[in-house]
């Protein structure tokens, strides 16, 4: 039976090897995941390409999610998702609500399709299906991952059968957890260790994955572990200057990227074409406490990650915007999923946890080594208590407009603080993203099951 659901696969394994600016690329094609689709051995690199199309769209929806919901960006335009955003009076109509759930749920459908289709296909050879196969789970346990700390319970969505899919209610939240870490785990040892570019997942990949995934869960140690198996690889580098994370795609210290081309870079998308959210029509800018906060010592060379044009101080405008996403043709359009950054503020803070704070190979250690590199002040010894409030800055210097600072404030327990003291009108209930209305309208087991609040 056909689906209705379309990829548009706008890359190809060349175009991720090279450069944005380079390499010529093909025209888009559109493919239906059907039988006709995943049919041969040929059909596999589309599909594959198909499944990294979708999901590299998961990357700026969560950064306008992680880093609007909280303090760092401020509302500057006409757009009712981003006023709402930046006022803090979200709605379930909010078009940046459904746009990151539809890229979860597009993503995930095409996991799915391959999970399902791709053991039945005849001629494989044994390592490209294992590839593929841990690709998908290693995908479709992101998404679920994001979705369950963005929306809390989702629906669990583990086939392409539409007309199931259509009437499916909400699982748990830590059940939607656990089955993020089964993908994960079943993606282990499947995927190269070195992968042709970092636009596509590889072995370290999933173990960043797996070191976020433990620190938020409070599994101190795991998180250790995995942290330390990437920063031990030797396969990523920390760039000599900071603003090489901001002005390049691919920088050294890269582990895997929603990559765009020349021809397919989301452009004016109002959704997620970031350097039209953030530098053509500045609908969103830094706040002023984060453009404080950046040009702090602390901060050091991290100020880069925004620019200044006296040409827009007008009215509320400060005049400041992100500078991380480029337009198609420069060469910083690429959206992040996962550097080395956040790998060593990662095992920074599970060290502090637990009580590893200062002294060789401790939290003290990592810390110093992003400020190292940044030209900040090194951090002495200091309590245990201090050492997370540290990590805590040093994850919005770092890690500013790469969508983490929501996320972190609700995991770490301080969004009540941080936000209500941020705006007047922050509650509790933002902690969560709603279910979006018109999933509610098109999913009758979602009917009368919204977030509380919304």
């Amino acid at each position: 039976m056909k689906k209705s659901f379309a990829i548009f696969l706008t890359l190809s394994l060349t175009l991720f090897v090279a450069g944005c600016k380079d390499t010529l690329e093909p025209k888009p094609v559109d493919i239906l995941t059907d039988d006709v689709v995943l049919n041969e051995p040929a059909d596999v690199p589309n599909v594959e390409i198909g499944l990294y199309n979708a999901f590299r769209t998961v990357a700026p929806a969560t950064v306008i999610a992680g880093d609007a919901t909280a303090d760092l960006l401020i509302n500057n335009g006409t757009f009712t998702q981003y006023q709402e955003l930046g006022t803090k009076q979200i709605t379930s109509a909010n078009a940046s609500v459904s746009t990151l759930w539809s890229a979860l749920y597009e993503t995930i459908y095409i996991a799915n399709f391959i999970l399902e289709r791709l053991p039945n296909v005849d001629g494989v050879q044994i390592a490209q299906r294992n590839q593929v196969m841990g690709e998908a789970h290693f995908i479709r346990g992101y998404c679920y991952f994001i979705a369950a700390y963005s929306f809390g319970a989702v629906p669990l969505v583990t086939t392409t059968a539409i007309d199931d899919n259509r009437n499916i209610g909400r699982t748990d939240k830590e059940a939607i957890l656990d089955f993020a870490l089964a993908d994960y785990t079943a993606a282990l040892g499947q995927m190269p260790t070195k992968p042709v570019s970092t636009a596509f997942a590889g072995e370290y990949a999933l173990q960043s994955a797996l070191a976020r995934f433990h620190l938020y869960r409070g599994n101190w140690a795991e998180a250790e572990t995995y942290a330390t198996n990437v920063i031990n690889s030797k396969q990523y580098s920390l760039d000599t200057l900071f603003s090489y994370v901001v002005t390049k795609d691919f920088p050294a210290e890269s582990i895997l990227e929603g990559a765009y081309t020349l021809t397919d870079d989301p452009g004016t998308n109002g959704n997620i074409g970031l350097n039209n959210i953030f530098v053509s029509r500045r609908e969103l800018i830094p706040s002023n406490p984060t453009v404080v906060a950046l040009a702090s010592d602390e901060s050091g060379g991290r100020f880069s990650s925004i620019s200044f044009s006296s040409d827009n101080l007008k009215g509320n405008d400060n005049g400041w915007s992100v500078a991380k996403y480029g337009t198609a043709d420069q060469d910083n359009n690429n959206v992040m999923f996962f550097r080395l950054g956040e790998i060593y503020l990662i095992r920074a803070e599970a060290r502090a946890q637990l009580n590893n704070v200062t002294g060789d190979n401790s939290a003290q250690t990592d810390i110093n080594v992003l400020r190292k590199r940044a030209k900040a002040p090194a951090i002495s010894a200091v309590t245990k208590t201090q050492m997370i409030q540290i990590i805590e800055n040093e994850r919005l210097y770092e890690l500013a407009f790469e969508g983490h600072r929501w996320y972190d404030l609700v995991r770490t327990g301080r969004a009540s603080a941080v936000m209500s003291a941020f705006s007047s009108n922050w509650q509790d209930k933002y902690e969560v993203w709603p279910v979006p209305q018109r999933e509610i309208q098109n999913n009758p087991a979602l009917v009368g099951n919204q977030n509380p609040g919304y």
